[in-house]
């Protein structure tokens, strides 16, 4: 494989950091050009010099003064704010991995898109609230997304991008999280820390929650519908709380399609790199003999009330999904931050929905208005529920 320059888009966090792991172990291969984080401006330098990249960005314009500190003899250019995100995202990259949490990532990945650059795409939020906009404008571009969620990347693998009429349905896996057995009184009562214990992945706080409410499996229904030819109705969830299989791919024919592997994120974040080739990585290979039995389960949409939510946006259309995003980032940092309990979580996401209108989005003006009233309303809906 040729030299070939990449930009890191939210370098600090889980998948940022597994990417750089896999840029370190070929450095021959890779040339960063940036890197960014919100604002650990410390994080990002030390990261930006073992890579050598050109660039350091940091989100928060408080942190820019600590990041050129940081770099200062390095010859590595430092900036701050999100024009200095977007134009790193839209430089003369071949890659960019864009890995910001949450709606923040929305802006920085559209102008990736909308410069032609493959993007790796690790934000589901983008997806979700802006789908048909990102879409389109890497239909206009020639940008391809390339989906760096293990169940989306397994998607991706066994697909049949040529005659996607030949799929009749996608079944997306889910380990079920930290409460899969869990009694509503307990989950009622849960801690963060119980639920930021994922059973099989290491991942950041907000995303666990997400993980431990199921909310992060609705998402990726909303996110699949974008990135794959397939209606609402072809995509479905199914609890398999060994994480082996990633994610099915059913054909006319009866035949279904699996991608199975270790939970380690650098495997589907190595075939993005690579595509269309491979490289290698060092995930811990599959030992099928040693885990024995691989076990499914039907979600319970009654405990999981925030897949439900999910599914039902995705169903409305429009900017129902840009809604329930909102609402969610919303409950889960008033959930982390101690103000409400794990169960309100999905009412305030609920109320929000109930109380926003979701009109079609043309532009990324129009979405960021959505976002911007949704957080309005699931604000006031926590506060409804402060404990």
């Amino acid at each position: 494989m040729s030299v070939r320059t990449i930009t890191v888009l939210g370098s600090t966090g889980s998948v940022g950091r597994s990417t750089l792991d896999l840029l370190s172990r070929a450095p021959a291969d890779w040339s960063v050009h940036a890197l960014t984080a919100n604002r650990d401006a410390e994080g990002l330098a030390a990261q930006a010099r073992a890579v050598g990249a050109e660039r350091a960005v940091v989100a928060d314009e408080a942190a820019y003064s600590a990041l050129k500190a940081a770099l200062s003899g390095t010859g590595i250019e430092a900036a701050a704010g999100h024009a200095a995100l977007c134009e790193a995202a839209s430089a003369d990259n071949d890659i960019v991995l864009a890995a910001i949490v949450g709606a923040a990532g929305l802006g920085p990945t559209l102008a990736a898109v909308e410069r032609g650059t493959n993007v790796a795409i690790a934000n589901k939020e983008t997806l979700v609230c802006a789908g048909d906009i990102v879409t389109a404008a890497a239909r206009r571009s020639g940008a391809l997304l390339l989906p760096v969620d293990s169940e989306h990347n397994a998607i991706f693998q066994c697909f049949d991008h040529d005659h996607p009429e030949r799929v009749t349905r996608i079944i997306v896996t889910a380990s079920g999280g930290p409460f899969r057995n869990s009694s509503e009184a307990e989950m009622r009562a849960a801690t963060v820390a119980q639920a930021c214990k994922h059973p099989v992945w290491s991942m950041g706080a907000k995303i666990s929650v997400d993980s431990a409410t199921l909310m992060n499996k609705g998402l990726e229904l909303i996110e699949a519908h974008h990135l794959f030819p397939v209606r609402a109705d072809q995509l479905e969830v199914v609890v398999h709380p060994q994480s082996v299989i990633h994610s099915l791919v059913e054909y006319i024919d009866g035949s279904v399609l699996a991608q199975l592997g270790t939970p380690d994120m650098r495997t589907p974040i190595a075939y993005c790199l690579a595509w269309p080739e491979r490289m290698a990585t060092p995930s811990e290979r599959l030992d099928l003999a040693k885990i024995g039995s691989l076990t499914f389960e039907a979600p319970d949409l009654l405990r999981f009330p925030a897949l439900q939510l999910a599914m039902d946006a995705l169903r409305a259309g429009g900017s129902a999904p840009c809604v329930l995003n909102a609402a969610n980032e919303v409950a889960v940092a008033a959930f982390i931050a101690g103000q409400v309990g794990f169960l309100d979580i999905a009412a305030i996401v609920g109320d929000t929905l109930d109380e926003i209108d979701a009109p079609d989005c043309v532009t990324l003006a129009d979405v960021m208005a959505v976002d911007a009233a949704a957080r309005r309303a699931a604000a006031q809906a926590t506060g409804r529920r402060l404990t």
